[in-house]
């Protein structure tokens, strides 16, 4: 394949990522035509189908691969710092996991703050998820960065008959304390190399997403959810670089997972940028991680 020739170059895939993060000096507005105009893509990759849906009121894309499993769905929760995103902004990339795991995956158009601050986000997804409960037999609800958090917000604040046919939760990046006042923020890891993640620009985010006492609600911060409603999840997997700001939030939070019994597998890329996997033109380890993340996807339900 023709990316494994490639040659990364880690600058310009810096100065892509960094268009998904909302930084504390940015007009939101323009923050949004930034990012969607920085990954707007005319045509999809691997000849993915796109077609628009509407579920009780919420609009989603819906990407369907040439070769694709009849009964598994993923549902996508996109990041962009809860201030932004779109589903033309994650169209490339969710076709091309939904290419790598042979699987149909719903992206929703969810309201954004400060306009609509939580739960709006949450309360969007609610009714695709049912959907999906009615229409396939096995659900993986999947999001990256402040996405991630919604989508486990999402597993968590739902009755358990929905979650009995969530197979899985896969998470690119995630921010699961939202508070921003982890000590992973405030003393990051030594392995820590972050061009991208700053704790203003998490503080930021998170001071138009919901009120500062509301950031330790679970369905805010996972972070914060009790063991018993952990214990409710389903299998976790996680994919990020290891110089995150966020990796000693995720270490916990997988150690959290695993005092619950939920099982969680930490896929570690060195030597990446916090989302990578959305800089693929610039970075061939992109492609290989997406792979990656598919082909876990494929796997497990073959298991």
């Amino acid at each position: 394949m023709l990316y494994r020739m490639m040659r990364a170059d880690i600058k310009k895939a810096v100065k892509k990522i960094q268009c998904l993060i909302f930084q504390p000096s940015d007009d939101v507005e323009k923050f949004r035509q930034r990012l969607n105009a920085e990954f707007t893509v005319p045509i999809l990759p691997n000849r993915v189908e796109r077609e628009k849906r509407t579920v009780e009121g919420v609009e989603c894309d819906v990407f369907t691969p040439e070769v694709y499993s009849a009964n598994r769905a993923i549902l996508y929760v996109h990041g962009g710092s809860f201030v932004g995103g779109s589903c033309a902004a994650w169209g490339s990339f969710c076709a091309s996991l939904a290419n790598t795991s042979c699987t149909k995956l719903i992206l929703p158009e969810i309201h954004l703050a400060p306009q609509y601050p939580f739960p709006a986000a949450l309360e969007d997804l609610k009714p695709v998820i049912k959907k999906l409960y009615a229409e396939t037999d096995h659900i993986i609800v999947a999001g990256d960065g402040s996405g991630a958090a919604i989508a486990v917000a999402l597993v968590l604040s739902i009755k358990e008959k929905f979650r009995g046919k969530i197979d899985e939760l896969v998470l690119f990046s995630p921010w699961f304390d939202i508070s921003a006042d982890s000590e992973a923020i405030k003393t990051p890891s030594k392995r820590n190399t972050d061009k991208i993640l700053s704790p203003a620009a998490l503080h930021a985010a998170a001071e138009l997403y919901t009120y500062s006492s509301n950031r330790t609600n679970p369905l805010v911060s996972p972070m914060f959810a009790s063991p018993e409603m952990l214990a409710g999840l389903p299998d976790v997997f996680i994919q990020m670089a290891e110089g995150e700001l966020l990796y000693k939030d995720v270490l916990c939070f997988q150690d959290k997972l695993r005092k619950a019994d939920v099982p969680c597998v930490l896929d570690l890329w060195k030597e990446q940028i916090h989302l990578f996997q959305m800089a693929d033109e610039f970075l061939p380890q992109a492609h290989l991680a997406v792979e990656k993340a598919g082909r876990h996807i494929r796997d497990r339900q073959a298991q």
